[in-house]
C-alpha cells in the first residue's frame, strides 16, 4: 500500500469536508459512522473477490 497516496487522500477529504462545512452544505459521504463502515465494507469485500480471482463478468454473459 502507498502510504504517500493514503495520506493524501486523507488530507483531500479533510479539506472537502472544511469546504463543505465552510459553505454551509450538506456533507458529500453518509453522515454516520454506519454509512462510512457500510462504505468500507464494500471495499473490503471487492478487494477479497479480486484477490481471490472469484467472478463473473455479467457485461460479457449480456453479450455488451
Amino acid at each position: 500500500m502507498n502510504v504517500a497516496a493514503v495520506l493524501a487522500a486523507l488530507a483531500v477529504g479533510i479539506v472537502t469536508g472544511a469546504l463543505f462545512t465552510f459553505l454551509r452544505l450538506p456533507i458529500p459521504a453518509p453522515p454516520a459512522l454506519p454509512g462510512v463502515v457500510a462504505i468500507v465494507g464494500i471495499y473490503v469485500g471487492y478487494y477479497l473477490m479480486a484477490n481471490l480471482g472469484w467472478g463473473f463478468d455479467l457485461l460479457e454473459a449480456l453479450g455488451l
